[in-house]
């Protein structure tokens, strides 16, 4: 109010002050007073022009300084919410954006809570501003955020020979499933209904198979663990993960036939149909199958090859060696049995190699009599020469069993293969070759047809020395051990055969 006074006041001086002037200039006469007069009142006008514009100065700064804290009480801080630098919104508080984080966390562990998730907000920040009035949108920006939040699941990859084949939780998590993967395949430890075990030959009577003891179990690919940042929905468990190594997918094989192997043995070992085998295979004929033939196959083929070495026992039963005694009582040719035999057990010790639980390799280490076999005692008339002495010595001299008798590891095998560094061939027993030359499978081959029963074949050769119909004795020279006929190396294949069976070397051999 006291700056609109002054305003007021200025205005009438300046009214008065050309009146004042024109009278003075009319009155000449006043002189010297009249001059003072004139001079005092302009001092009075300056003074008063100075105060007034002093006013009107206080006054702007007045207004201006109202202005001022009016807009400085309607200023507002806020938050601008940018992804990737761009805004997206706005809010007044930036706990807002904290609180839905975690909010979004906890959603997503308890939607999947075997799994350690965490929240994505990469390229999410905030910035601080300040605004008149500003227009904040706090639902709408926390609603756009949580349309975009996404997790994912803390895990580590297994890679196998390069290649990915699994997602599991932790490094824990991993090594398990490898541990799984190894005992899966170690005999004991698997399904029985999955385990390769030693069959009964026939020599066992029914409670002879001991079991294994795992020497080594390793994994031959290379294989590491990633750290990665998982779907949840693709992060396996455990047993998901042993499942997922174990069996793996449906894949072509080229399999190629082995000794005893049948269409429905091939069948069984894979877990598919004869039907699947020859739909893929039109030109093979189960009676015509041959060792050496490919099979085009689709089974599943596991990612993980585990490689065991395993030391397993075996006992058979042994028979009883035949000792003929000559009796000039007895009329020619006949016999008496004076004193019967019985049966001794013995303990086969074997290593196996196995590649995911099928045997790829057997070593025979050797051989623990537990029960040593009582002989029989039989009298023969006069002895004949060349005549079988009843009891079989061993072929070959230091000689050491590559490969045994019976349905071993679902293979039938008649005999059993002697490897050693004297490959000179004997005759296991006295009696007469009724056989000498090539045999489908055996190659060059010699049988000793004994007059008691019992033949015994000599198979693989690769020379003959002697003919059919020539008499032989035991430990008479016979031929060189070789590789023909269906063969994988030197070796001898040699068979006991009783009335046309083959019969366990083993239960003979002294």
């Amino acid at each position: 109010m006291k700056g609109l006074k002054l305003i007021r006041g200025l205005k009438e001086l300046k009214g008065k002050a050309p009146a004042s002037v024109a009278g003075g200039r009319a009155d000449a006469g006043e002189g010297m007073v009249n001059a003072q007069v004139v001079q005092n009142s302009r001092r009075r006008r300056r003074l008063t022009w100075l105060t007034a514009t002093a006013g009107v100065a206080l006054l702007t700064v007045s207004i201006i300084g109202a202005h001022k804290q009016y807009v400085e009480a309607n200023t507002d801080v806020y938050y601008r919410v940018l992804l990737h630098g761009k805004e997206i919104g706005t809010l007044s508080d930036k706990s807002r954006l904290n609180t839905l984080f975690e909010e979004k966390r906890q959603a997503y562990q308890e939607k999947y809570p075997n799994e350690v998730m965490v929240l994505q907000t990469d390229g999410i920040t905030t910035e601080a501003a300040r605004s008149y009035k500003p227009v904040i949108d706090n639902e709408g920006t926390i609603d756009k955020l949580d349309g975009l939040l996404k997790a994912y699941a803390v895990g580590v990859q297994l890679v196998v020979d390069g290649k990915a084949v699994g997602i599991v939780k932790d490094q824990e998590t991993a090594s398990a499933v490898l541990q799984g993967v190894k005992a899966h395949y170690i005999s004991g430890e698997k399904k029985a209904s999955d385990a390769p075990q030693l069959k009964q030959t026939a020599a066992l009577s029914g409670s002879a198979s001991s079991g294994d003891k795992v020497e080594s179990a390793d994994i031959r690919e290379p294989l590491s663990i990633l750290p990665v940042k998982a779907d949840p929905n693709k992060v396996m468990d455990t047993e998901e993960a042993i499942k997922a190594l174990t069996e793996g997918v449906e894949a072509p094989l080229l399999y190629t036939v082995q000794e005893g192997d049948t269409i429905s043995s091939i069948a069984g070992r894979y877990g598919i149909t004869q039907k699947e085998i020859f739909r893929n295979n039109p030109e093979v004929k189960e009676l015509t199958l041959q060792i050496g033939d490919e099979l085009k196959l689709t089974v599943p083929q596991p990612p993980i090859t585990v490689v065991t070495m395993e030391k397993a026992t075996e006992r058979i039963v042994t028979e009883p060696q035949v000792i003929v005694r000559t009796s000039e009582l007895l009329p020619k040719g006949k016999t008496k049995v004076v004193r019967p035999g019985q049966t001794g057990l013995k303990e086969m010790q074997y290593r196996l190699t196995k590649e995911n639980g099928e045997v790829v390799k057997e070593e025979w280490l050797g051989q623990t009599v537990l029960r040593a076999s009582l002989p029989e005692v039989v009298y023969r008339g006069t002895k004949i020469a060349h005549q079988a002495s009843g009891s079989f010595a061993w072929p070959v001299t230091g000689a050491v069993i590559s490969s045994t008798f019976g349905e071993r590891w679902g293979r039938i095998h008649k005999g059993v293969d002697l490897v050693s560094g004297n490959r000179t061939i004997k005759a296991a027993d006295a009696g007469t070759v009724s056989f000498a030359g090539v045999q489908h499978g055996y190659g060059n081959v010699v049988i000793v047809n004994h007059g008691n029963g019992y033949e015994t074949y000599y198979g693989h050769l690769s020379k003959i020395s002697v003919s059919v119909g020539q008499k032989v004795e035991q430990g008479s020279q016979l031929g060189i051990m070789g590789n023909t006929g269906r063969s994988t190396g030197t070796h001898l294949h040699f068979e006991i055969r009783k009335s046309g069976t083959a019969m366990n070397p083993m239960k003979y051999l002294q």
